[in-house]
């Protein structure tokens, strides 16, 4: 399985992206992750002003192969959740990339640069197959 991945985005060990606009980030699934869980069906997210650690559960994301859950590359307050996807959940599944779960306000800009870049994640993709 060849997955797609984009440049300028930064990539968790988890297989979240990561989207840094200012001081506010916007993390979705990876090409990767919904490809590995196949139709996703269902997803479980956080409420706004929630606060999270790095590596804190956010998140689940249920497909008709398994549970998965989401996690916090980094520590921040979730300050919008992509709602479309309570009722659309499939859309993660055609355009990973296009449908963010959740928008987080960043704690700690410094906690960027334990994350990968494309190349490094492109790389590790290949280590996991």
């Amino acid at each position: 399985m060849k997955a797609i991945v984009l440049k300028g985005l930064l990539y968790s060990k988890h297989h979240e992206w990561i989207k840094v606009e200012g001081d506010r980030a916007y993390i979705g699934i990876t090409d990767y992750a919904q490809g590995s869980l196949g139709e996703i069906v269902y997803l479980e997210l956080p409420a706004e002003g929630d606060q999270f650690k790095e590596g804190e559960t956010f998140g689940v994301i249920e497909s008709v192969k398994a549970a998965s859950d989401a996690y916090m590359p980094f520590r921040g307050t979730v300050v919008e959740v992509n709602e479309e996807l309570e009722d659309a959940p499939e859309k993660v599944n055609n355009s990973p990339y296009e449908n963010w779960l959740i928008a987080v306000e960043i704690a700690d800009e410094s906690e960027l640069e334990d994350l990968m870049k494309d190349e490094e994640y492109q790389e590790f993709c290949v280590k996991e197959e």
